[in-house]
């Protein structure tokens, strides 16, 4: 957080095939070490399995899985006079869509079938069908700011 200026906002550029923005944030996301065209094959290879799979969109099957794992408020660490309390907070929508994806591709790399593009498809279905480690880690996100909620007045 600068403090003389506002930082611009990058624009993305869809991504080739879907003309996606979401698809693109997602490859720039599994993207390790700059190569750029091994996260879009990886992608778009899961996405042919899950086409393969559920007979279905990939494309909507990706939309639905991140709607379910988006976060819609999260706790925060706040001090107030000596000791620190977990306030709950809202999120801001480009901060739930990139805690979605990152918590989809962490899930997908701890999985234990073989080839990524193959834990990617599993999880985004699981995702999509409202099972999985992401929509656990968001319901455990929920749960601990309702338990929280006594220190909502100490949100700033």
């Amino acid at each position: 957080m600068p403090r003389r200026r506002e930082v611009p906002v990058r624009t993305i550029i869809p991504d080739a095939k879907y003309k996606s923005k979401l698809v693109a944030k997602f490859i720039a996301s599994v993207m390790r070490d700059g190569k750029k065209s091994v996260a879009e094959s990886l992608l778009y290879n899961a996405f042919d399995k899950i086409e393969h799979k559920s007979k279905s969109d990939p494309l909507k099957v990706f939309e639905q899985a991140l709607d379910n794992v988006r976060p819609m408020i999260e706790v925060k660490s706040r001090r107030v006079g000596g000791s620190t309390y977990q306030v709950p907070t809202e999120i801001r929508s480009s901060r739930r869509t990139a805690l979605a994806i990152r918590w989809i591709i962490r899930f997908a790399r701890s999985r234990t079938e073989r080839g990524f593009a193959l834990k990617l498809s599993s999880e985004l279905m699981d995702a999509a069908n409202g099972r999985g480690g992401s929509v656990r880690k968001k319901e455990e996100t929920h749960k601990m700011a309702d338990a929280n909620r006594a220190f909502a007045h100490y949100r700033w």
